[in-house]
């Protein structure tokens, strides 16, 4: 409430945009809140972007006011303060340096600016707010070009969390740790809008570098993660497991025997009885809780994956270590989620049914179409945006999907990332990208093959893994021109051919020299590869596999 009386005082008028730039701190949630009282409107900048990336969201969105993290952001507004004529202050979080500059205020002055705003002035605000109001933008994350803000009304953001509330089992008791950006729309359901719906508290990280540690001291029992941090994960639990020999292996072995049909009888409903259920108990006790609590998730009820496929590999293999996973697909234009696996309700090859209370239906293209409470009001200043996206109720996903007979939906690739051959071959990339990050030391693979006669594709090492099979080999040099590397690479993408048409099979490959990153441009804050930055940036190497 203090924080929204000073924005009050700084003359935020209802309808006005409060942007912030920042990692996960209380203070981010603080400011996103007291906006939302105000009758402001939150927007949050990813704090990889670059000054000119800031900019664009902050004259976009007419916001008169940022808060930034530190000195580092401040530098960044700072760049182009003269091409944003519409910023009129500055706010630093708690524990920034000060700066000295007439725009910019402390953390402290700024909690101190609306002492003198009556208790009545924010609640005739509150007052005034109804659930079709806009509550807060979303900027995406731009892999086809500029940002659009997502416009997500009250309505949208106190429905939403609300419809899982039983079927999670949510309570008081929970707690989750921040660190994915706040800047998403998926961490504000986990870290503002789930805990103010049930009042269960948030941690938040100290940094992703930290993210190990972090989890160990929290103990989270809700844990969302993108597809490359179950990633990470993955490669390192194999690679503890794989020291194991003897005895070890094959209480190992047959302790995820174990888990896998205790956890898929769990995806239905069921409880395991009689003797699997009395083997469960030793392969927990020998195994399952060793693994998770090494992990920092002992406590953890449910583990959540979304914002980007996750291989279905990966999930039966946490299947495997008790560690169930339950993917969630969605767009920010939807709140979040459009589908979600439940406890009790999962199959591993799917992301689940509709969300509850949504309805899902696949358009005679194929495309995944969405209608309910949770579908955006629009695009913020975009109206031809808005009318290609929202007809008639319905959300036009972009992505192509298809359900099963029951009701479970798959989603087979994005309208706009179809690859069409020179002899007129549809293909989806995904199916081939993600079996190929299956391999140990793959971290990225993308597909190229629009218009060309075959498709190729490029990779991105796994550093770690790359550097450990050097060693072992006693080879030298970048790991990238490594022969035995690309022997290893070649057998692996031999191998996955064997599950496509001869149309869909990769015929060639370049391993990058270095990995694709937010910093070069080819991976957005959430870690999603821009398609036309990787054939704009890597144009010489794709021209090298088709240059005979």
């Amino acid at each position: 409430r203090a924080a929204a009386k000073s924005l009050i005082a700084l003359g935020v008028e209802p309808g006005a945009v409060v942007t912030i730039l920042g990692a996960n701190r209380p203070e981010w949630t603080i400011i996103d809140v007291a906006a939302m009282a105000a009758g402001a409107v939150p927007a949050g900048i990813y704090a990889t972007n670059s000054p000119a990336e800031c900019r664009y969201i902050v004259e976009h969105s007419a916001a008169p006011i940022v808060v930034v993290e530190n000195q580092a952001q401040w530098e960044k507004i700072a760049q182009v303060r003269d091409q944003i004529p519409n910023l009129r202050h500055v706010v630093t979080m708690r524990g920034a340096d000060p700066i000295d500059d007439e725009m910019v205020l402390s953390w402290d002055a700024f909690m101190a600016a609306g002492a003198d705003v009556g208790d009545e002035v924010l609640q005739e605000r509150m007052d005034n707010l109804d659930g079709d109001t806009l509550a807060t933008l979303i900027y995406t994350s731009g892999t086809t070009g500029p940002p659009k803000g997502v416009m997500l009304s009250h309505d949208n953001l106190v429905w939403t969390p609300a419809q899982v509330v039983g079927p999670l089992r949510l309570d008081p008791d929970d707690r989750v740790l921040s660190y994915l950006p706040l800047s998403h729309i998926a961490e504000q359901l986990f870290t503002i809008h789930a805990p103010a719906t049930v009042g269960f508290p948030v941690y938040y990280a100290e940094s992703i570098e930290k993210l190990a540690d972090n989890l160990k001291e929290v103990e989270p029992t809700l844990f969302f993660a993108v597809p490359r941090v179950w990633e990470r994960f993955h490669a390192g639990v194999e690679h503890e497991l794989a020291k194991a020999h003897g005895a070890k292996a094959k209480i190992l072995a047959w302790a995820r025997g174990v888990g896998a049909r205790v956890v898929d009888l769990r995806h239905r409903g069921q409880e395991p009885s009689g003797m699997l259920g009395a083997q469960f108990k030793v392969a927990d006790r020998l195994v399952f809780s060793k693994t998770s609590a090494a992990l920092g998730l002992g406590k953890a009820r449910a583990m959540i994956s979304g914002a980007a496929p996750l291989a279905t590999e990966i999930k039966e293999f946490f299947a495997g270590l008790n560690i169930p996973i339950y993917e969630v697909y969605g767009q920010s234009e939807g709140s979040g989620p459009t589908s979600i696996n439940l406890p009790g309700r999962t199959k591993l090859a799917t992301v689940g049914p509709a969300y509850p209370n949504v309805v899902v239906k696949i358009a005679d293209d194929g495309e995944v179409l969405v209608k309910g409470r949770n579908v955006f009001m629009g695009y913020y200043r975009e109206p031809e945006a808005t009318a290609e996206t929202l007809k008639d109720g319905w959300l036009y996903s972009g992505d192509l999907g298809e359900f099963d007979a029951d009701g479970y939906l798959s989603i087979t690739g994005r309208k706009k990332d179809i690859i069409i051959t020179a002899g007129g071959k549809n293909v989806a990339p995904k199916p081939l990208e993600s079996g190929l990050r299956l391999h140990p030391l793959i971290s990225e693979a993308v597909v190229i093959g629009d218009r060309r006669k075959f498709l190729s594709v490029l990779l991105t090492l796994d550093e770690e893994a790359a550097a450990a099979h050097m060693a072992e080999r006693g080879e030298s040099g970048p790991a990238h021109t490594s022969e035995s590397i690309s022997k290893e690479v070649q057998a692996a993408i031999d191998e996955l051919n064997k599950d496509f048409a001869r149309v869909e099979q990769l015929k060639r490959f370049v391993i990058l020299p270095r990995q694709l990153s937010i910093e070069g441009g080819e991976l957005t804050p959430t870690l999603k590869v821009k398609r036309n930055k990787v054939t704009e940036h890597f144009a010489d190497e794709i021209e090298s596999m088709y240059a005979d």
